[in-house]
């Protein structure tokens, strides 16, 4: 994507009412005003809360948004350009429940509230293989703990992902920190009985994956 393009979209992101975009010191120095108060201030409404952290292009937060009206869906990532498209798509498709918070993921709990959200969706992090990028890997312990924080204590973590790596670390970790694996499987599109949430909503580089036979993989678990 060109520069030019770059910009238009960060200026257009401005304008969008679905869209926020906290300074980081705002959000240290616990000034962001919507920490605690997403559902009343954002939604006005009482429903549950789903993040997808690393939302890319947004093609799941609005998918997932369009399918469960009463739920309320925010996608998260630091790349502003990227997840335009989303929030563009909701406004133009008049989609409520569905938001975008470009910031870190890492400051998750900086800008919601404990027990503030439900669920928790990873659709195709970065598996950051390189032992030198252990911290950035999005199902490590320290992210962990940061998604407890955030979530209500029945709380649930969906992980997505093409890379047998991050599947198998991941899965790994789960069962050595004794956090409670409610589905796992590493091949979600051959198995039968594969939750419809992960087959039935697709991302483009995710269909580009199926077609060169990648299988794609499936957690589903609880932070104890």
């Amino acid at each position: 994507m060109g520069s030019k393009n770059k910009l238009k979209r960060f200026k257009e992101n401005e304008t969008f009412s679905n869209v926020y975009q906290p300074k980081r010191d705002e959000l240290v120095d616990a000034k962001f005003k919507l920490k605690g108060n997403w559902r009343t201030t954002v939604f006005n409404n009482n429903n549950p809360i789903v993040l997808e952290l690393g939302c890319g292009k947004g093609e799941y937060s609005v998918a997932l948004a369009k399918k469960y009206p009463n739920k309320n869906f925010i996608g998260i990532d630091i790349k502003g350009a990227r997840f335009w498209r989303g929030a563009k798509t909701a406004i133009e498709e008049h989609i409520p429940n569905v938001a975008f918070l470009r910031t870190q993921i890492e400051l998750i709990n900086y800008a919601f509230a404990e027990n503030e959200v439900d669920e928790i969706w990873i659709t195709f992090p970065d598996p950051q293989i390189k032992y030198k990028r252990t911290k950035h890997r999005m199902t490590n312990a320290v992210f962990l703990s940061k998604y407890k924080q955030v979530l209500k204590p029945e709380g649930v973590v969906n992980l997505k992902t093409d890379s047998e790596f991050m599947h198998g670390y991941t899965l790994g970790l789960l069962h050595g920190a004794g956090h409670e694996v409610l589905y796992a499987n590493n091949d979600v599109y051959k198995q039968e009985g594969s939750p419809e949430d992960v087959t039935a909503i697709q991302t483009f580089y995710e269909s580009q994956y199926l077609k060169q036979n990648k299988p794609i993989t499936y957690i589903k678990f609880k932070i104890k």
